[in-house]
């Protein structure tokens, strides 16, 4: 019997067209009827998913990809984990000389020195959900504010395997690489790009759903995952039942 259902937002439930059908929120009405609990497992941050989570009547949400855990009927943080400045230092050596754009999240605001991909797309979507910093050095602000970074996002219009591989040499933050062109292009904004979503240390949807259900004394056999993308793929792993979209990316996808 199933007892928990995570289920990953952009793609899953909510369409390109930033919507929730008709049918996923009978779907969701229905799960509240049968007493299950539902957990919002996204890389979004809280600030932006905060009213989706509440239309959505989620018992729990997963933010920043793990690096927040909140019990949203109760408003009580469960976990929260954030990227030291070293880490961040570290993660800016590393691709100073690749010219990338790089873009960081706190709890409630975007730093950034242009909005051009992630951080422009958040921008059109919630504007007034989040506050937006923009400055002259991401680093210099992180630094001088000291402020708490859940994940750091690094944008390009071409590929970022090389620096992905970098960044894994050199430090060991958990890192997403996903590729918004082809079919997957990002509508919302009219670009095409590769993003790499930077978490902390061993910080997954998987992780932070092993910690959940620990928390709410419930099993792997107890858990139902739902996703589309390469940040779900440990979700899926933590769960006993998982389902894939098909409008899920190519790599991700069997």
């Amino acid at each position: 019997m199933i007892r928990l259902i995570a289920s990953d937002l952009d793609g899953t439930i909510i369409g390109n067209n930033n919507s929730i059908s008709e049918t996923n929120m009978q779907v969701i009405n229905n799960l509240q009827k049968k007493n299950i609990p539902l957990v919002i497992c996204t890389g979004k941050t809280y600030a932006i998913s905060k009213d989706i989570c509440k239309n959505l009547h989620a018992n729990f949400g997963i933010f920043g990809n793990g690096s927040q855990i909140i019990n949203l009927s109760t408003g009580d943080e469960i976990l929260k984990k954030t990227i030291s400045f070293d880490e961040i230092n570290s993660c800016f050596s590393t691709i100073q000389n690749y010219g990338l754009h790089i873009h960081a999240y706190t709890e409630d605001s975007i730093i950034t020195s242009n909005l051009l991909y992630m951080d422009l797309r958040n921008s059109i979507l919630f504007p007034d959900k989040i506050k937006i910093e923009i400055v002259d050095s991401v680093l210099d602000y992180i630094k001088d504010h000291n402020s708490s970074i859940l994940k750091l996002v690094i944008s390009s219009p071409t590929s970022l395997t090389t620096v992905k591989d970098s960044l894994e040499k050199t430090t060991n933050l958990t890192i997403n690489h996903i590729s918004k062109t082809g079919i997957y292009k990002d509508i919302i904004i009219d670009k095409e790009y590769e993003y790499l979503d930077i978490s902390p240390s061993n910080i997954t949807k998987g992780s932070a759903l092993q910690i959940l259900s620990n928390y709410l004394n419930l099993k792997k056999e107890d858990i139902l995952s739902i996703g589309d993308n390469i940040n779900d793929i440990d979700m899926f792993k933590a769960s006993n039942i998982s389902a894939a979209l098909n409008n899920g990316f190519d790599n991700f996808l069997p």
